[in-house]
């Protein structure tokens, strides 16, 4: 399950760089705003989806 993720990740990565790039090239604060929050996106994602793996090993010991 954590190859999908790994891909997406990478993917929406590359889209917040293009993102960024575009920014730089027409000067637009407002690409760059969001390809920051592509990238804040995808790192929230992965902090996500290990916080809840250890949270259902957790649970899964407990009962």
């Amino acid at each position: 399950m954590l190859i999908p993720i790994l891909i997406f990740d990478v993917a929406l990565v590359a889209w917040s760089l293009h993102l960024m790039q575009e920014a730089i090239d027409q000067q637009e604060f407002s690409l760059m705003l969001a390809g920051t929050l592509v990238a804040l996106a995808a790192a929230a994602m992965l902090v996500v989806y290990f916080l809840m793996g250890h949270c259902l090993s957790y649970l899964s010991q407990v009962s």
